[in-house]
């Protein structure tokens, strides 16, 4: 049993040895189809398990990910370039740059729903924003696709006494977007702080990014503020880790 489980290993890890060689030369260009697993198994003279374990191996790298009902693809490898400082970064007197603008190139941006809803603060929000428990925000909840993959969730919260009855309430706020927003309501963002972490997914976060298992996530909390240090928006990003580069650029 001992062989047989040595020649399991070495048969399963050859099969994703060379899917992974012909990945990397451009057999097979990212978007591409995977041979499927009865040609494998026919090419290889292997059982089903064994071009299953080889699959799965490539999905765990994150080079591939599946279909249900059509196969295995591989990922695009130009990862999502974000770029914090740039992206923020603008002419308070003027429209504030998209956010998406400098995180794309030659790719296609969509984001397919879009949820604005009153509702009590989280409490780690409600801290941030210093609003006393209970407290009410407005919260906008999206999730954002590129090339028809969805690689992002994000929810942004305001305090309900300071957006009630503004555009903030509303999915679309209107040209110049949030922030242009809460410069009309007197409270422009003057500065931003950036908490990081990774951490492994929830169910409905890895349902509604189609992620494979494994996949860790990274997670971005901005806090807005205006120049007297008041905080006004806190939005929390959840990231497919394995669609992102994060660039920061500051002086020495």
């Amino acid at each position: 049993m001992a062989e047989a489980g040595s020649a399991y290993r070495v048969k399963f890890r050859g099969i994703a040895d060379e899917l992974r060689s012909a990945i990397s030369c451009g057999k097979y260009p990212p978007g591409s189809r995977l041979p499927g697993e009865n040609e494998l198994m026919e090419r290889h003279g292997a059982a089903r398990m064994t071009v299953r374990a080889a699959l799965e191996v490539l999905k765990n790298e994150g080079l591939t990910w599946s279909r249900r009902g059509s196969g295995v693809y591989v990922r695009d490898d130009r990862p999502i370039r974000r770029n914090s400082p740039q992206r923020l970064r603008g002419d308070r007197s003027a429209s504030w740059p998209s956010r998406w603008e400098t995180d794309l190139t030659g790719r296609t941006l969509t984001i397919d729903s879009v949820e604005v809803a009153e509702e009590q603060a989280p409490h780690y929000v409600a801290r941030v924003l210093g609003l006393h428990e209970p407290a009410r925000v407005w919260a906008r909840r999206r999730r954002n696709l590129v090339d028809g993959h969805p690689v992002m969730l994000s929810v942004s919260y305001f305090p309900a006494s300071l957006v009630a009855g503004s555009a903030l309430t509303r999915a679309n706020p209107g040209p110049g977007g949030v922030y242009a927003r809460l410069r009309e309501l007197g409270k422009p963002a003057a500065a931003f702080r950036e908490e990081i972490r990774a951490r492994m997914p929830r169910g409905e976060e890895s349902k509604a990014l189609r992620l494979e298992p494994g996949t860790p996530l990274v997670v971005i909390v901005r806090t807005a503020f205006t120049t007297t240090g008041e905080a006004i928006e806190v939005t929390e990003m959840t990231l497919d880790a394995g669609s992102y580069v994060l660039e920061y650029e500051f002086p020495a």
